[in-house]
């Protein structure tokens, strides 16, 4: 992936498993390609006065045979996602309504 578009993002977290993905979900190859040419790409620029760490990436794993395979996986694992969304949402304006009759009333 191009490490230097600003959308490009690589997270790891504290089991050491690193995430690295485009932010505007471009990418259907991550973390192995991005669309080439990409219409979301922009360059990574710096401003005046930014004080700067180290940019450390962990390394892209390897490349699977066949990477229509994992576009799929993928779009399989964003369907259940998008599918329980609703639900969740649901269950938790039940969950905030129950906490609101719940809440005593003050007196003034």
């Amino acid at each position: 992936m191009r490490e230097e578009c600003k959308n490009f993002e690589s997270r790891t977290y504290p089991s050491g498993e690193t995430v690295r993905k485009c932010n505007l979900d471009l990418a259907p190859e991550a973390p192995w390609r991005c669309p080439d040419p990409c219409s979301g790409y922009e360059r990574r620029l710096a401003g005046a006065n930014w004080s700067h760490g180290k940019l450390v990436v962990a390394p892209t794993p390897p490349e699977p045979a066949s990477l229509e395979v994992v576009a799929e996986l993928l779009d399989e694992a964003e369907d259940i996602v998008n599918a329980a969304d609703p639900a969740i949402i649901a269950e938790n304006d039940r969950d905030q309504a129950r906490q609101q009759f719940q809440k005593p009333l003050r007196n003034k």
